[in-house]
């Protein structure tokens, strides 16, 4: 493959760790996963980093590039690794812990695609256009997507949801 650019250390060096946190979003909890799909998708940006226009924000390119290794990986693979317990994470809030893992638990027993959407667009806080271009999705459907996943996720959390936030 060649020796890396020094823009391409840069830029592996500076996102890796924004990338892992989304893989773990992505995967339930899974931070031996999410590891993998990060230098899968290192990997991915380093054979194509000559062409990326990086004018055009690589940043978003490679949250692309993980989200389709994600579900590439869903697709080809099927799970049967179950996600751990433990979730790493900076720390935050105490008082936002339970919903946290709350949450989390909720992501994680949701379908992938539903998952990969409601990380996106709800803790990436990315647009429609945006989603639905990582998603190889319309913007309708990621619209459609993403109501029926919150409401699955509220479903699968019910009281466990309310719990916590009523604290």
């Amino acid at each position: 493959m060649g020796e890396a650019p020094g823009d391409y250390l840069e830029f592996a060096a500076a996102r890796s760790g924004y990338l892992f946190r989304t893989a773990c979003l992505l995967t339930g909890g899974d931070w031996h996963l999410a590891e993998d799909l990060v230098q899968e998708t290192l990997a991915k940006m380093f054979r194509s980093w000559r062409r990326i226009d990086r004018r055009r924000s690589p940043v978003a390119y490679a949250h692309t590039v993980l989200v389709r290794t994600f579900l590439s990986h869903r697709r080809l693979r099927g799970s049967r690794e179950r996600p751990s317990d433990w979730f790493p994470d900076s720390a935050g809030r105490a008082d936002d812990v339970e919903l946290r893992l709350t949450l989390l638990d909720g992501l994680a027993r949701l379908p992938a695609k539903d998952r990969a959407v409601l990380v996106l667009r709800y803790w990436e806080d990315r647009d429609v256009a945006e989603t639905a271009a990582a998603m190889k999705m319309s913007q309708g459907a990621v619209r459609v997507r993403s109501l029926r996943a919150l409401r699955r996720l509220r479903e699968l959390l019910g009281d466990e949801l309310s719990e916590p936030a009523a604290r």
